[in-house]
C-alpha cells in the first residue's frame, strides 16, 4: 500500500486534503529567485568551519613536539597530535546554537592559538568542535530561506564553501605560522609572535568568525515565524506552491498522515539497500580523514624518522594546492565521467586512488632517505600522490548521491541522511587517532620497516573496495 492509496481511504470527494507545512505540485514552471543576501550570509557563516577545522593540519605535529609532552622523541608525535584531531569532530554536535557558537569559537581559536600546555590544546580545541557544530543549524536555515523550486540550487553552494574552507585553512595555517621567521621586517625575531609562534594563523581565523557573528548579528533574519508564503502561476493564477509558518502548521495531521508518522523509525532504514551504502560513505570518511592526517604527520616528521622533514609553511602550501586542484577536478570532470561510466564504476576507480596515496609514502620515505634530503625525485612522487588524491573527490558525489536514492520513501529521506551523517562522523572522530597511533607505533616498534601503518591502510582500502562492488550498477 503507498501513501497515496492510505490517504485516499481517508479523504473523501468533499474534504479538502489537511494542509502540510511545505506543499509541493509537480511541473511547476516559475522558479522563486534566491534570497541572495541571506545565501550569502549563511555560506559566509559555513566557512567558518571548514577553515577552523583544517588551519591547525600544518603545524599541529611541531605544536605537539613543542610542548614537550613528547619527551624527545619524535616518533610518539601521532600519539597526541591525532588525538588533538580528533577532539574536534568528537564534540562538533554540542552546541548548535548559531551566534553563540560563533562567539565560544573565536575565544576558543584565539585560547589555541596562546596555548604552549599539551592539554590546554586537547581543551582548546574541544571547545572549537563543541562551538563549531552550527552545520545543521546553517542547513535548516538554508531550508526556511529557499522553496521546493530553488533549494537544489541553494544547496549546490554548500560543498563549494566546504572545498574552499579547506583549500585557505591550511594555507593561512601553514603561511601565517612561525612569522617572525618568514617576515622578520614585519613580526621582529623576538617578542610576543616569537614566543607564540602560531597565534597569527589562529587570529586571523578568529577575525573570520568575527566578522561572521557581526554579520549575522545585524543582518541575517530570524527564519522560525516566516509568515506564509505561496507561489502562483502567472498565467492561471493557481498556487503551484504554499509554505506555512513552523508556528502554524495548520490543523492537525489526518489519522492516514498520524498512521504513517508511526511507521517511520528507525527500523524503516535498516534494510540492506539503505545500510549498504551507509556502510560505504563510513568506509569513505575514515580513509579520506586518514589521509588528511597522515599528510602533515608523515611530511612534518625528520627523514631519519620516515618524514620529509617539513615545515609548516610547505606544507600548508601543498595542503592548498592539493585543495584547489580537487575542486576544480570535481567542478571540470565530475558530470562528464558520471554519465560516461555511472555512479558505480566512477566511485570504485576513484575510491581506488586512496591505495596510490598510501602506497606512496613509503616509496618517498624510502626515495628521500636514501638521497639524504628531498630531491627531484622525491617532488615528483608528491606530484603523483597529489593527483591521485585529487580524483579521490569524485567518490563524494557519487556516495551522496547513493545514499540519497537509497530512501524507501520521501519520507524516511531526512533519517537515512542523518543515519549516515553520524556513521560518517563517528568515523572522522576514530581516523585522526587511529592513524596517528599506528604511525607512531609503526615507527616506535619498527612494524615492517616503519610501514606497518601505510600496508594497514591499503588493507583497509581493499575492504572499501570490496564493499563498494556490492553497491548497484544505476541509481533508482
Amino acid at each position: 500500500m503507498n501513501i497515496g492509496d492510505l490517504s485516499d481511504k481517508h479523504t473523501n470527494g468533499n474534504e479538502r486534503p489537511s494542509p502540510k507545512p511545505e506543499r509541493e505540485i509537480q511541473n511547476v514552471s516559475v522558479v522563486t529567485p534566491l534570497p541572495k543576501l541571506q545565501l550569502l550570509i549563511l555560506l559566509y557563516l559555513q566557512l567558518a568551519e571548514p577553515l577552523t577545522s583544517t588551519v591547525v593540519y600544518p603545524f599541529v605535529n611541531q605544536l605537539v613536539r613543542e610542548t614537550g609532552v613528547t619527551g624527545g622523541d619524535e616518533r610518539k608525535t601521532g600519539y597526541y597530535a591525532g588525538f588533538i584531531e580528533s577532539s574536534f569532530y568528537a564534540t562538533e554536535a554540542i552546541c548548535p546554537i548559531l551566534l553563540s557558537g560563533l562567539v565560544g569559537l573565536i575565544i576558543s581559536v584565539v585560547g589555541f592559538g596562546l596555548s604552549k600546555n599539551y592539554w590546554a590544546l586537547v581543551l582548546s580545541r574541544c571547545a572549537e568542535g563543541a562551538l563549531n557544530g552550527n552545520i545543521g543549524v546553517s542547513k535548516s536555515m538554508m531550508t526556511e530561506i529557499t522553496d521546493v523550486t530553488n533549494r537544489a540550487r541553494g544547496f549546490a553552494y554548500l560543498p563549494i564553501v566546504w572545498s574552499l574552507g579547506s583549500t585557505v585553512g591550511p594555507v593561512i595555517g601553514g603561511v601565517f605560522s612561525n612569522p617572525t621567521t618568514h617576515w622578520p621586517d614585519i613580526f621582529g625575531t623576538t617578542g610576543f609572535w616569537a614566543e607564540y609562534p602560531y597565534f597569527l594563523p589562529c587570529i586571523t581565523i578568529a577575525f573570520v568568525s568575527f566578522t561572521a557573528f557581526l554579520i549575522a548579528l545585524f543582518c541575517l533574519k530570524e527564519t522560525l515565524d516566516k509568515p506564509t508564503s505561496r507561489l502562483r502561476d502567472p498565467e492561471n493564477g493557481r498556487i503551484i506552491y504554499e509554505r506555512l509558518p513552523a508556528s502554524d502548521p495548520g490543523p492537525s495531521l489526518s489519522t492516514a498522515n498520524q498512521e504513517i508518522q508511526r511507521d517511520i523509525g528507525l527500523r524503516s532504514i535498516l534494510i540492506p539497500r539503505v545500510l549498504l551504502p551507509v556502510l560505504n560513505y563510513g568506509l569513505l570518511a575514515f580513509t579520506d580523514q586518514a589521509v588528511n592526517v597522515l599528510i602533515p604527520l608523515m611530511y612534518s616528521s625528520s627523514i631519519d624518522h620516515g618524514g620529509l622533514g617539513f615545515d609548516p609553511f610547505v606544507i600548508g602550501l601543498v595542503q592548498g594546492l592539493a585543495g584547489l586542484v580537487m575542486g576544480f577536478t570535481q567542478v571540470l570532470t565530475f558530470p562528464r565521467l558520471l554519465q560516461k561510466f555511472g555512479p558505480k564504476k566512477l566511485y570504485i576507480a576513484s575510491y581506488t586512488s586512496y591505495l596510490l596515496v598510501y602506497c606512496a609514502f613509503p616509496v618517498l620515505s624510502s626515495v628521500t632517505k636514501t638521497a639524504g634530503g628531498v630531491t627531484t625525485w622525491t617532488w615528483l612522487i608528491i606530484l603523483l600522490q597529489l593527483a591521485a588524491y585529487s580524483m579521490t573527490c569524485l567518490t563524494w558525489g557519487c556516495i551522496f548521491m547513493y545514499i540519497s536514492e537509497a530512501a524507501p520513501s520521501p519520507a524516511t529521506l531526512g533519517l537515512t541522511n542523518g543515519l549516515a551523517q553520524t556513521t560518517s562522523s563517528v568515523m572522522c572522530v576514530i581516523a585522526p587517532s587511529a592513524s596517528s597511533f599506528l604511525f607512531s607505533a609503526s615507527l616506535e616498534h619498527n612494524l615492517s620497516g616503519g610501514n606497518f601503518i601505510y600496508w594497514s591502510l591499503c588493507a583497509f582500502t581493499i575492504c572499501g573496495i570490496i564493499a563498494s562492488s556490492r553497491l548497484p550498477s544505476h541509481l533508482g
